[in-house]
């Protein structure tokens, strides 16, 4: 069965959304942390903590973390500095 929405590998990141970890004070100088950029093609991606089998017991009904998906967590703080470079719908 084919997805309604397919992830395009070859998409290039375009620009960060928000701050950086390190602006933020989410990390210290070795940049190794959590971030969110508008890729080329309109996607986002989410660089973060994979927290998967964390939370697999207890995903709200209705929510399910398909083949090939991982749930990731980022600090709050971090999408609220974003807010102002997202598009509303």
């Amino acid at each position: 069965m084919a997805r309604n929405w397919e992830a395009e590998p070859a998409a290039l990141f375009a620009h960060r959304l928000g701050k950086s970890a390190k602006e933020l004070g989410n990390s210290g100088d070795d940049e190794k942390c959590p971030d969110i950029w508008l890729l080329d093609n309109g996607d986002i991606a989410v660089i973060g903590r994979d927290l998967t089998a964390d939370y697999a017991s207890r995903l709200p009904e209705g929510v399910m973390v398909g083949s090939g998906e991982r749930l990731v967590v980022i600090p709050g703080n971090m999408l609220s500095a974003a807010k102002a470079d997202i598009p509303d719908a």
